[in-house]
C-alpha cells in the first residue's frame, strides 16, 4: 500500500536524512521525501499498519531534525 504525506522540513539535507531514516523503519517498504512539494511517500510492507509505522517513522525522523512534522 501506498500513501503521501505532507511534511515540514527544513532543509534538503535534513529531507534526504529524514528520507533514510524512513527506509530504515520497519514496515516500510520504501519512502521518497520531495522537499520542494514538502511530502513524502511511502510503500508499506504487506501486513503493516501504516498509523502505527507512521508514528515509527516520525519518531525517527525527528532524531534527524526535531521539529519536523508528519501529517497522517
Amino acid at each position: 500500500m501506498k500513501k503521501t504525506y505532507k511534511i515540514e522540513v527544513d532543509c534538503a539535507n535534513c529531507a534526504n536524512l529524514m528520507e533514510e531514516a524512513a527506509n530504515k523503519t520497519a514496515g516500510v517498504a520504501s519512502a521518497n521525501v520531495n522537499f520542494m512539494a514538502l511530502k513524502m511517500d511511502v510503500v508499506f510492507e504487506e501486513g503493516a499498519d501504516p498509523k502505527k509505522v507512521m508514528k515509527d517513522v516520525l519518531k525517527a525522523c525527528r532524531k534527524v531534525e526535531p521539529d519536523c512534522e508528519i501529517e497522517f
